[in-house]
């Protein structure tokens, strides 16, 4: 069966277990989670690239297998001890919608690794109030989508890592200001 995208569903781990949801919302599994995102690695080649201990790497990976979001894709014989490699169980992670007042993950953890950021590293972060049309919000609500699935397909695994994060809805507020 293929998704709205013409993805299957093989290519696509719905988050939706409690296991899953305490797996993704921790910001080391979100960063060992964009480690893989650039190919399978090892439990080891993962700790040097983050900074961590082998074993505090060690229990975030078996934690993200666990929960069915990544696996060993192969397995290499080191000096006597089995090497795992490890990658995305599927090309994309669909989380659910955060519960009324519940903060949203994604952009908790998006946040955490623009404060982590470089400060010499280019960046656009910009946010805007408007009032528009229900018809312009889903106009600009497909541009987005548009926007960001080139941005997908753009991809050079020789380049620098870049993050988009979107955030475009209707916040509480009291409705039109009257007389504006």
């Amino acid at each position: 069966m293929t998704g709205e995208s013409g993805e299957s569903e093989a290519d696509v781990v719905r988050v939706e277990t409690t296991e899953q949801l305490r797996a993704v919302s921790n910001l080391v599994r979100h960063r060992i989670l964009a480690v893989l995102r650039d190919g399978p690695a090892t439990i080891t080649q993962i700790a040097e690239r983050l900074g961590l201990a082998k074993g505090s790497s060690s229990h975030h990976v078996r934690t993200l297998e666990r929960a069915g979001l990544i696996k060993v894709v192969r397995t290499n014989k080191v000096r006597g001890v089995v090497e795992r490699y490890y990658a995305h169980a599927a090309r994309r992670i669909v989380l659910p919608e955060p519960a009324p007042g519940q903060s949203d993950v994604v952009m908790g953890h998006a946040l955490a690794d623009l404060a982590e950021a470089p400060e010499n590293s280019p960046r656009l972060v910009r946010m805007q109030h408007t009032r528009i049309s229900e018809a312009k919000f889903e106009e600009f609500s497909e541009r987005l989508r548009a926007l960001l699935d080139e941005i997908g397909e753009a991809r050079d695994n020789e380049e620098d890592a870049a993050s988009v994060a979107v955030m475009f809805f209707r916040p509480r507020d009291s409705g039109p200001v009257a007389g504006a």
